[in-house]
């Protein structure tokens, strides 16, 4: 019987990055909307705590990420 040879290509870490920019970009972009509702309710119904509700929760969501993210490059690294 003939052997698998592993074909399985790594990635170099500048592609690991570029990657990894990528994702980053979604979440920033999704912490961003969040926050931007939050702003629009503010303005809109002259009340700033439900719009501070939503900005507070647009941080958070950047932050969970933004650990999450690190993590997994680190353990790639």
């Amino acid at each position: 019987m003939a052997r698998k040879t592993n074909s399985k290509k790594r990635m170099t870490e500048d592609q690991e990055f570029q990657i990894m920019k990528l994702v980053l970009d979604k979440f920033l972009w999704l912490g961003f909307i969040v926050m931007g509702w939050g702003m629009y309710l503010t303005i809109k119904d002259f009340s700033i705590l439900p719009g501070l509700w939503y900005l507070i929760a647009g941080a958070i969501i950047l932050l969970l990420f933004l650990v999450i993210i690190v993590k997994e490059y680190e353990i790639l690294k």
